[in-house]
């Protein structure tokens, strides 16, 4: 595949992270020695925040507008969106370019290749690849929760929370259990102050939890009850919920060999972003090795580095841009009305309900969403 331009800038991944590298790169590339091509599962890019009201409520009607076709992130025209999934990279350690190859067996030529994959999921928030499937998939879960009694969330992190927070807004008198592995809600990066406001918060709408427990398999479809690895039961459970945290989407990477991701398979990188043996590959987002909490906040840091990086290597220049991490950011709902903020800044502070509906609580960012996406 090829455009006007004998050379290809390739992407991987047309989520939050791929879509904003895309749409800066756009203005900076000269399209008579580039083409820039984003390749991504869908045609459109999907608001993943939104997957917890999107799955639950169908009278959000949120297919309506959190999924944005990538037709309008290139200035003046300058790039293309090629559906299909990346299996392989061709490359050799230490030479410049390579090729990607799709599921489809077509293959792509690079000179530079960004991988932006984000993470997978498992449960309601594992928004299939293929679209066809799409639909279909979130109408099931939103029945699935229609007719549960008693829903049972495996995972107190920010999906199991939120997850929580909107079949309460839904169903105020329906059973809902978090299990969760940790002593308290998250996990120790945000502080008691988080941790223990959304815990009361959803303990007052009815809430109830269960800590330092693990369930290691989901029960079957029309399986009621569920053990924990410990042994205690929780009988009544008709409706049991992943919301584990997600996976580096890395399965392809491995194809440059077994040292490009660590054991969790986050890929490995240098500050400028690039990889650690391939320079004209770079990485960013959820699927980086770097000790941070996995949020799209971060790309307020990570696209910078990468697009001044990419420019330089792509016109001689050794990239000199680094990453050296960001501050922890986080806003996490209790329906549409409330929810708690923190930020890892000047000693790390919370905010409560009021902040968590104004930024993200009463329509999960998905107008400025649609609107970073040209619509």
């Amino acid at each position: 595949m090829t455009g006007k331009a004998e050379q290809n800038v390739v992407i991987v991944g047309g989520g939050y992270a791929g879509f904003q590298v895309a749409k800066q790169l756009s203005k900076k590339l000269d399209p008579r020695r580039y083409n820039l091509i984003l390749i991504n599962s869908r045609s459109y890019a999907v608001a993943l925040p939104a997957a917890v009201r999107l799955v639950v409520d169908a009278e959000s009607k949120l297919e309506e507008t959190a999924f944005v076709k990538l037709d309008r992130i290139y200035a003046n025209g300058n790039g293309e969106t090629k559906v299909g999934v990346v299996t392989s990279i061709e490359a050799q350690p230490g030479v410049p370019g390579g090729a990607v190859v799709l599921a489809n067996g077509e293959r792509i030529s690079y000179a530079v290749l960004i991988l932006a994959t984000g993470s997978t999921s498992s449960g309601p928030c594992a928004i299939p690849e293929n679209e066809d499937d799409v639909l279909p998939f979130v109408n099931a879960w939103r029945q699935k929760f229609a007719k549960a009694n008693h829903v049972v969330i495996i995972g107190g992190g920010a999906v199991g929370i939120e997850l929580a927070g909107e079949v309460k807004d839904l169903y105020p008198t329906k059973k809902v259990t978090i299990v969760h592995g940790g002593n308290q809600l998250i996990n120790a990066t945000y502080g008691n102050s988080l941790r223990k406001g959304l815990e009361k918060r959803l303990h007052a709408r009815g809430v109830e939890f269960m800590f330092n427990e693990y369930v290691d398999d989901i029960p079957e479809p029309g399986v009621v009850g569920v053990t924990t690895r410990s042994g205690k039961q929780i009988l009544d459970a008709d409706l049991v919920v992943s919301a584990r945290g997600g996976r580096p989407n890395t399965e392809y990477v491995t194809s440059l060999g077994e040292d490009a991701v660590n054991g969790h398979g986050f890929v490995k990188i240098k500050p400028t972003m690039q990889l650690l043996n391939h320079p004209s590959i770079f990485a960013v987002g959820d699927i980086i090795d770097w000790t941070e909490q996995k949020q799209i906040a971060k790309l307020m840091w990570h696209v910078p580095v990468i697009v001044a990086n990419v420019v330089g290597f792509l016109n001689g220049v050794a990239p000199t841009k680094k990453y050296a991490g960001a501050p922890e950011i986080i806003v996490i709902t209790n329906g549409k009305k409330g929810g708690m903020g923190y930020f890892g800044f000047l000693g790390g502070f919370t905010l409560g309900d009021w902040f968590a509906w104004l930024v993200k609580s009463r329509h999960f960012m998905v107008p400025h969403f649609r609107k970073d996406l040209g619509y």
